[in-house]
């Protein structure tokens, strides 16, 4: 399906907390991340994306249960994954009680940014539940807590088959006209697309 700017608008709110925190009431990984061939190789390529070998302090908001925190954890002195359900919290501090360079917190975008900087960011299939102003205020903030020369890495789904649809599409189109950031890679496919930006030195 052709997308086009301004095709979609986001959510009037963001989706509720309550939302997300039934999901995993009734399932302890509701979307199968930890098994979904869509979303392993998904993983596998946002690893295979990053330009740098090695990272000194990582940033993954929305992290879920931390699959994909295990496999910065390899690459990066330091992780920290947040997610706003206390359920994905404990599920992540288990999935990751083995590795002392990851701490999982608590937290909601955008009120819950952390402080200081980070060399890399990462932020997977969370940009299109947001608001236009939670959005707007999210990618500030993000670029905000991203060092100089740091990079940001946004990979979401990519909704090909219904129209008016929210999705990767045009949360990456509001990401790349976030002022201070620079492409560095970019990868669309049937399933998802994802961005690597740089903030400017």
């Amino acid at each position: 399906m052709t997308r086009a700017a301004g095709d979609a608008v986001p959510p009037e709110t963001s989706v509720s907390l309550d939302h997300f925190t039934g999901l995993y009431l009734a399932k302890d990984d509701p979307w199968d991340i930890g098994v979904k061939w869509h979303d392993l190789r998904k993983f596998a390529v946002t690893m295979a994306s990053l330009p740098r070998e090695r990272y000194r302090r990582c940033y993954e908001p929305g992290a879920s249960i931390g699959t994909l925190s295990r496999m910065l954890a390899a690459r990066c002195d330091e992780v920290l994954a947040t997610d706003s359900v206390e359920e994905a919290v404990q599920l992540a501090r288990e999935n990751t009680a083995d590795l002392p360079n990851v701490t999982v917190e608590r937290a909601e975008l955008p009120a819950g940014l952390p402080g200081g900087e980070f060399d890399l960011i990462v932020v997977g299939d969370l940009l299109y539940y947001l608001s236009a102003d939670d959005l707007a205020a999210t990618l500030t903030g993000l670029t905000r807590c991203l060092e100089p020369g740091g990079d940001l890495v946004a990979v979401h789904f990519r909704d090909r088959e219904n129209g008016g649809t929210y999705d990767g599409f045009n949360a990456h189109a509001a990401l790349a006209a976030t002022p201070g950031l620079e492409p560095v890679v970019h990868h669309d496919d049937e399933w998802f697309v994802l961005d690597v930006l740089r903030r400017h030195p």
